[in-house]
């Protein structure tokens, strides 16, 4: 995946993250550890930095490396609170949307550099199959919050709010389906990845629009934009696998 969109707006989403905290110094993900202030310029630099190599090719195993670390660490760091609550499904929301950007992270490093044939494929699959978990976290969420998910759809689209929140969870589920299982997957990840920008450009943009001093809606936008980026990293992974399988037929003919 050498030219591979989804690497370079992830490596943008990276960037838009690590510029998002240092503004306003905090990164949610990091909970209540210790020294906070001081780790959240350290991470965003490095978060930074990563992105700007994950745009190179021959650097982008080193930030993959890099922003996998970042995001794993954030994706661990919500385990307490599901072990303190665990009837509140926000925790595993919180941890499987950090985890999704771990898991395109995966696949990206797997594609992105010389390493052995059986072990790229083994990296890349535990990465597209991990997302495809965090699918399934993304349908339960907006099920769990219906109303919630509702009120964030802009009231101007017909025919209504819950209509929208009933139907993108419901793509959510069937996206999870696919991706588990295989059948029509790269649709799949492609859909997925492009309703998730749908959100970012519907909700979170004119979020920012109309409060550019909010914190929360910065976050969100550059959470919303990573996680497009993670699923059209697992589109590009299946979209060049498929073309490789299809090559050899090709040239037979």
């Amino acid at each position: 995946m050498k030219y591979s969109p989804g690497r370079y707006v992830y490596g943008l989403a990276a960037i838009g993250s690590g510029i998002c905290a240092l503004v306003w110094h905090r990164f949610d993900a990091l909970g209540g550890v210790p020294h906070r202030e001081i780790l959240t310029y350290i991470v965003a630099t490095i978060e930074i930095l990563a992105g700007v190599a994950v745009l190179w090719p021959r650097t982008a195993r080193v930030g993959a490396v890099a922003l996998g670390t970042i995001f794993l660490t954030f994706a661990l760091l919500g385990v307490p609170l599901i072990l303190e609550h665990p009837l509140v499904y926000n925790g595993f929301g919180n941890f499987f949307e950090q985890f999704s950007l771990a898991s395109g992270d995966m696949v990206l490093y797997a594609c992105s550099g010389p390493i052995a044939l059986a072990r790229t494929a083994r990296l890349a699959w535990i990465g597209y199959y991990s997302f495809g978990i965090c699918v399934v976290s993304f349908a339960l969420e907006q099920l769990f919050y219906l109303s919630a998910t509702a009120s964030l759809v802009p009231k101007w689209i017909p025919p209504g709010q819950m209509f929208w929140a009933m139907a993108t969870t419901a793509a959510f589920a069937l996206a999870a389906i696919a991706l588990l299982t295989g059948f029509m997957a790269l649709l799949a990840s492609r859909l997925t990845a492009a309703m998730i920008v749908g959100f970012l450009l519907l909700t979170w943009l004119p979020a920012l629009f109309a409060n550019p001093h909010s914190f929360f809606n910065w976050s969100e936008s550059a959470e919303t934009f990573a996680i497009a980026a993670s699923a059209w990293i697992v589109a590009d992974f299946l979209g060049h696998r498929r073309s490789a399988e299809s090559a050899p037929a090709s040239l037979g003919k």
